[in-house]
Parts: C-alpha cells; structure tokens; sequence
C-alpha cells in the first residue's frame, strides 16, 4: 500500500524522505514535487525500476525519461560533452525549467530505454526535489500522470492516476507554475559525424522557459521554430 508524506509538516518530512531513499534503493517508484509538475521518479541506473516507471505510465521504450540530478557537477558525468553554449543556458536556467539533451557518456551503466545514445537531464528547483537527488544521486522522472492525461500538479492528483504502481507520495501543495519543463536538443554541439543542423540547438517542446528567453542566450544558434512542435509531456 503507497503512503503519502505531507513535507510541509517537518515531522512527516523527515520521515516521507526517509521511506523515498528506501523505496529507490529497493527499484520501486515514488511521486515527488519538482518546480514544474509532480514527477514519477526512479533509480536512473537500475533498468529494472526504469521499466516499471514506463510500465506505471503506460509508455513504451521508445519514450525514455529525462534525468533529474542535484547538481550542476554531475552533468559532466552524464554526458559526453557540454559545449559552451549548454553551459550557458545551464548558468541561465539551472536549477529551474529547462530539460536538456546530450549524448550520453559511452560508459554509462543504465538503460533508460531506446535513448540513442543520449540523456534528457534538468536540474530541478525546489527544496524537496534538490535534498532528495542530493541523497539518491540521478534519478529517471517522468510526469506523474497515466500517458495521454494530464500531468499532477499535485501529490493527489497523482496517486489517483498511479496508485498503487508507486510506493511513497511526497506531497508539498499544488505546482506552482503546473507547465512541464522546456526541452531542447543540443546534440548537434557534438556532432560525430556530419549534419546539416550542426551548430544549432533545437527546441523539441515549449514549456517552463520560453522560446524567446532561449533566444537571449543562444542568439542565432537556436534553431527556427517549426510550423508546427509536439511532444508528449515530463517533469
């Protein structure tokens, strides 16, 4: 049976973060707030939990989640490069916003699903969400929502969807800004081979931090916007 932790009580913080630690050592999932929406979190290099994660959603491995980590250091562990313009929207919008995709460290031990060769990694804002991945280390998080609803914007709203597929519910209010993270792709900063979009940086989702904010760190190396951008929903 799941338990819910309200982490603006002290008492039931310290406990709620303590059962988190130990339903992610043991490969099960737990609900936590970030600064976007309620996320679905699990251990980022157990393959085990990271099924059960896409399991709990209804997704596929064709739909990997991101990676919420603690610090700004550990982005360099993650990935195989950070060129200079990733390090300025880091400085920019980190923690906060923004979900960032990188070619993966070859040597990396995990199987996040049919990644290609890359990770999604944000830095998320927010008390709760920093001293737990401070804890845990990096941890795969997708919205907390069945897929094709809603993200939760609350604790509530997620244990409605997922129930019992997640252990601990940390709940800390409604979502302040309830809009998902900005995704943008900077693979083709470290081209391996070549591309016509080298050089550029190219937004997959609009979210949390605006086009035209990206635009005032980027200048000309953000791509155009497409007629069109679609992309399913993370935290």
């Amino acid at each position: 049976m799941s338990s819910i932790f309200d982490c603006g009580d002290d008492g039931q913080l310290l406990a709620g973060m303590r059962h988190a630690r130990q339903a992610i050592s043991r490969g099960e999932l737990i609900v936590m707030p970030t600064d976007t929406v309620y996320g679905v979190a699990a251990d980022a290099f157990s393959p085990q939990a990271v099924q059960r994660l896409l399991d709990a959603k209804g997704r596929g491995r064709n739909q990997p989640p991101p990676v919420l980590i603690g610090s700004v250091e550990t982005l360099e562990a993650l990935a195989e490069s950070v060129p200079e313009p990733v390090r300025r929207l880091v400085d920019a919008f980190w923690p906060g916003g923004l979900t960032i995709v990188l070619p993966a460290q070859p040597s990396l031990a995990w199987d996040l699903g049919d990644t290609l060769g890359t990770v999604a990694v944000r830095m998320p804002e927010g008390r709760v969400a920093l001293e737990l991945l401070a804890e845990t280390g990096p941890l795969a998080v997708s919205s907390a929502n069945l897929t094709g609803l809603d993200a939760a914007t609350s604790a509530e709203d997620a244990e409605r969807m997922l129930g019992d597929s997640v252990s601990v519910y940390l709940a800390d209010g409604v979502s302040e800004t309830g809009i998902a993270s900005t995704i943008v792709d900077a693979t083709s900063l470290v081209a391996r081979a070549p591309d016509p979009r080298t050089g550029t940086v190219r937004v997959l989702r609009e979210g949390a931090i605006s086009r035209e904010r990206l635009e005032e760190v980027l200048g000309d190396l953000l791509e155009p916007a497409p007629p069109q951008e679609d992309a399913d929903g993370d935290s």
